[in-house]
């Protein structure tokens, strides 16, 4: 009775048209994400499901909210989806080139021819043999190395308590050794006979290789989210310089090394994909990743290109050796330096990608249950990204309609 008679006797209260519902609510930077269509499971947490039988709905897990999809502007299964999805075409890639690596450098005789002709022009590079003949402790330094590189990694995961991650990290570096084991005994190669008559082991791929750079991926999975790119890039340069010393002392041919770091990165890859495909990843901050590993990182993406365009460049003019000696030095130089070229540059590369595959990618934990961003946060003192935080703010002077 109180609003007629303030708008009049013969006034009714002005009705409030209702305003056409929209699919999306935009507030600020946030963005809520639109709701499912009726009879359809898309977009759909795992609760909002209903069950084959008639059942009651599944429970809820960590990040399957509505506040992750209205929060985060996604689907709560679309990140792991995108994650998953990434790091599995890295795998199937990476064996494919294992491929492409075996049948050029193993089974075709150009190939057997270059490798060869690398491992002899070690001798005829002069840099690399006084480098060897100075500093004859590299010889013991390079296992010594290895086995601490191990004992750091797995020290590393127990101390953080982060024992899944480290028992998945020592299972990635023992499948790809086991990997290696199995191709230098069962992979189909020609007879090769040294000098005496007795038949030659195998050496595709490379053990050492495979064991310093799983190490150095390894790290990925135990290091804390801002050191984890300036932990794996030093470590993948120190796995770099292994290789390279291995061809320097002849134990191994170009195609080991780079077969090595094929074997590692399909590996590991494939770890972060089924890992990924659990929903155990997580988004991860935006800030402070990157910035601290810029030492490593610049040095192993110039390793990268400038070895890709020297190796090939200098591959061009040593695949026409002749089938038979003699042999010119220089040409056995040039093969040994671009075989050089070529394996740190796909050693660096193999330590590079996965980088840039977890990309703001926490790995420690399954996805946030709501993530919260945008101006109207920011003003309000969330705290940081990687913290958890309520549905809504400290600041109570707001409105959600």
């Amino acid at each position: 009775m109180i609003e007629p008679l303030l708008n009049g006797p013969d006034e009714r209260p002005p009705s409030r048209k209702k305003r056409p519902p929209r699919p999306g609510v935009s507030f600020g930077s946030v963005q809520r994400a639109p709701l499912p269509r009726m009879g359809s499971n898309r977009g759909m947490t795992s609760y909002d499901r209903a069950r084959a039988g008639g059942g009651p709905p599944k429970p809820s897990k960590s990040g399957d909210t509505w506040w992750y999809a209205a929060v985060a502007g996604e689907a709560a299964g679309s990140f792991s989806a995108r994650v998953h999805a990434r790091t599995r075409h890295a795998c199937l890639g990476a064996v494919l080139l294992l491929a492409v690596v075996y049948a050029g450098l193993v089974l075709t005789a150009t190939g057997r021819r270059w490798g060869d002709a690398a491992v002899t022009g070690r001798r005829a590079d002069a840099t690399a043999a006084a480098l060897l003949r100075e500093h004859p402790s590299l010889a013991g330094l390079t296992p010594l190395s290895l086995v601490l590189g191990a004992v750091l990694l797995l020290a590393v995961g127990l101390i953080r308590r982060r024992y899944a991650l480290t028992g998945l990290a020592a299972a990635g570096i023992a499948a790809a050794l086991a990997v290696t084991g199995l191709l230098q005994r069962y992979a189909p190669r020609p007879r090769l006979l040294d000098p005496g008559g007795a038949l030659l082991p195998s050496g595709f791929p490379s053990a050492q290789t495979t064991l310093a750079l799983g190490i150095a991926l390894g790290l990925i999975l135990v290091v804390p989210y801002r050191l984890r790119t300036l932990a794996t890039g030093a470590a993948t340069l120190w796995a770099v310089a292994v290789g390279a010393y291995t061809l320097a002392t002849g134990s191994h041919r170009p195609g080991d090394a780079i077969a090595a770091a094929l074997v590692v990165l399909a590996v590991f890859c494939g770890l972060l994909a089924v890992r990924a495909r659990k929903g155990l990843v997580r988004p991860g901050p935006r800030r402070g990743a990157a910035l601290p590993g810029l030492p490593v990182t610049v040095p192993l993406a110039l390793i990268a290109l400038a070895g890709l365009g020297t190796g090939l460049w200098l591959l061009g003019g040593t695949l026409d050796l002749p089938a038979t000696a003699p042999y010119d030095p220089a040409e056995l130089r040039l093969a040994h330096r671009a075989g050089q070229a070529l394996a740190a540059a796909v050693t660096a590369i193999a330590g590079l990608l996965p980088l840039a595959l977890l990309r703001r990618v926490d790995i420690e934990g399954p996805p946030a249950s709501y993530r919260l961003g945008g101006p109207f946060v920011e003003a309000a003192g969330a705290p940081a990204d990687e913290d958890l935080v309520g549905p809504f703010t400290e600041d109570l002077d707001h409105e959600i309609s």
